[in-house]
């Protein structure tokens, strides 16, 4: 490997087949090291925004909102409230003598302005260090207006990404188990991790209905509060993004008794595993399994013709990923096997030693598995491998182009869905559009390599 590392982060890269499988994650990021993650309050706003008929006001200067505006595309059904960006702006003068009164009024107002069904109150960094008590304030609020106000707890400086997912699921918690369940279907559940992202939730309720499923609760994509607060009626939680709701499938299966199992709606293999896997767990209904049969049938047949005209052209292509969750990874790498591409690297900002193991487990020998990289390591990775597309998100975007690299944008603000049966035609329809390009033959890379 060159020496493009830091030397405290070489233990965070891992080359299959040059030694045994072990790397290190889960940690915060290296001062210095440019990380590609966000803090913990964006790790927070993540996981809450698309909870549409609720207000959320950050609690903090005005660059924490703005960072933050319209972080997803997640579409609503209904109310759009969460597309707005409140923010008590705070001051100098608030940083020196607090600012529970100005959050206290801004508050009042905005929840007397719009008619929330709840409120959000997001901590910053400054917040921490002045000490101002949202429990209190967010309290004497929820008494004065009868909705619940909830603080969240996501000063930046408290962690990593994954500490903002802990401190939105210990937000939600507090919904869960506040409304009537009675009229919830035994075959029931609810999805967590999807955000909705150019509509894909939509498809996703589609196929559970036509399999004769409940959804109770979307956490939180296209997400309503009284959804929520009778998610503890539903018989089990299906967890997508398992990095950003998998502490709250944890918390309702201790206090409730619901399990959960983990699935990813990318891909057609993974697509029709979370289908069957769900069918599976309401086997005293065997006419659920039937149904999801028929409705993957159905929705594979539409989609093979055109995937087998686009892997002719795409077959012996290098890929490369680097995504927030590693969950999302294991789809990926999976769907570009199904089109004869090659994963020649693969990273995420927030996966555990487990996620790295089954990275390991299903890539091919030579690939590069990265955690918490950064824009000098990615550059090294993506020459040294050559590869033809990246896979990542906004700020993978400038590497891969800077390059001449071929980029699929596979984070939140995308607005292209990618998931469910559907979502991997558009998947491969992109990066056959992005690989096939006539513009790369203009760019240095491609023309050092051909001789040019």
């Amino acid at each position: 490997m060159e020496a493009i590392a830091l030397k405290d982060r070489e233990n965070q890269i891992h080359r299959k087949g040059e030694k045994p499988f072990e790397i290190v994650c889960d940690k915060d990021s290296l001062a210095g090291a440019v990380s590609q993650r966000a803090c913990v309050f964006c790790g927070s706003r993540v996981v809450l925004y698309p909870i549409a008929d609720a207000l959320h006001l950050v609690h903090g200067p005005i660059g924490c909102a703005v960072y933050t505006w319209d972080i997803r595309g997640a579409l609503s059904s209904g109310p759009e409230l969460h597309r707005l960006s409140f923010s008590t702006d705070l001051q100098e003068m608030d940083v020196i003598f607090g600012a529970e009164k100005k959050l206290e009024n801004a508050l009042l107002e905005l929840i007397d302005r719009h008619q929330p069904k709840a409120a959000f109150v997001y901590s910053t960094c400054i917040v921490g260090i002045i000490g101002d008590d949202l429990e209190a304030v967010c309290r004497k609020v929820a008494d004065i207006t009868k909705i619940p106000v909830i603080p969240v707890q996501s000063e930046g400086f408290k962690g990593n990404k994954r500490s903002g997912y802990k401190a939105a699921c210990n937000a939600m918690f507090r919904l869960i188990g506040t409304a009537d369940t009675s009229n919830v279907s035994k075959h029931s559940i609810n999805i967590l991790g999807d955000f909705n992202l150019a509509g894909e939730i939509w498809m996703i309720r589609d196929y559970f209905k036509r399999m004769g499923v409940e959804v109770v609760a979307n956490i939180t994509g296209d997400g309503r509060i009284d959804d929520i607060c009778r998610a503890h009626g539903a018989a089990l939680n299906v967890v997508q993004c398992s990095g950003a709701t998998m502490d709250l499938a944890n918390m309702m299966e201790e206090k409730y008794g619901i399990p959960s199992i983990r699935v990813s709606y990318f891909g057609i293999e993974d697509m029709s595993e979370a289908l069957y896997d769900v069918a599976r767990f309401f086997k005293d209904d065997p006419e659920i399994m039937t149904r999801a049969s028929q409705v993957i049938q159905e929705e594979v047949q539409k989609i093979y013709p055109e995937l087998q005209k686009y892997k002719k052209a795409l077959a012996g292509k290098k890929a490369a990923i680097y995504v927030g969750g590693s969950f999302k990874a294991f789809s990926l790498v999976k769907a570009f096997r199904l089109v004869d591409m090659n994963v020649v690297m693969v990273g995420s900002q927030t996966g555990t030693p487990e996620d790295y193991r089954e990275l390991d487990d299903i890539t091919d020998p030579g690939t590069i598995i990265v955690d918490d990289s950064n824009p000098l390591e990615l550059t090294s990775f993506l020459k040294e491998k050559d590869v033809d597309i990246f896979v990542g998100g906004v700020k993978e975007r400038p590497i891969a182009y800077k390059l001449g690299v071929g980029f699929c944008d596979h984070n939140h603000e995308r607005k292209e869905a990618l998931a469910g049966f559907t979502g991997m035609v558009n998947f491969v329809r992109e990066v056959y559009s992005s690989v096939m390009s006539p513009v790369w033959r203009f760019v240095p890379r491609k023309n050092r390599n051909s001789g040019e």
